[in-house]
């Protein structure tokens, strides 16, 4: 009889649980959040053209949305104005502040996803991002949207 394996769903989350608080704990060591690295990530790469795209960009709603620039724009990350061509628009933009914290938490992202790795070879990674992709698509998730340039690309040069 073979000994019992871990469900791989519940080894799965687990390892996510434990590698999400570590990135929540390192982005908080930086000054920040993983909704505000999002954020100011989305923005620094200018692809949301408003408010209602950088919701949907960061993957939360817009009351939630309202809430965390909110709390940026106290913190003097972040100006928030009325569009001139569409008045019902808000256009977001970094300040110098939110430029600081934007290269303070890419730091620390960067740092943290070379620990998360190491020790893993080029082809540990490829082999890892298809067996998630394919765990992902048993239960269900449709194939990527964008196969695009990932809004991370190119960030963790100096």
């Amino acid at each position: 009889m073979q000994p019992l394996r871990t469900p791989t769903g519940l080894q799965l989350g687990r390892t996510a649980r434990v590698v999400s608080r570590a990135f929540d704990d390192a982005l908080d060591q930086a000054g920040g959040s993983l909704p505000m690295w999002l954020i100011l990530l989305n923005l620094k790469i200018g692809r949301p053209g408003n408010q209602r795209e950088l919701a949907a960009a960061v993957g939360v709603r817009d009351a939630t949305l309202t809430h965390h620039l909110n709390a940026m724009d106290a913190r003097g990350l972040i100006t928030r104005r009325r569009d001139e061509a569409n008045r019902r628009v808000h256009v977001v933009e970094l300040t110098e502040e939110g430029e600081a914290a934007f290269l303070r938490l890419r730091d620390a992202a960067v740092d943290f996803d070379r620990r998360l790795n190491a020790g893993l070879t080029e082809a540990d990674r490829d082999a890892l991002d298809s067996l998630l992709t394919r765990l992902a698509a048993n239960v269900g998730a449709p194939p990527s949207d964008d196969p695009g340039t990932p809004p991370w690309t190119g960030l963790a040069e100096h």
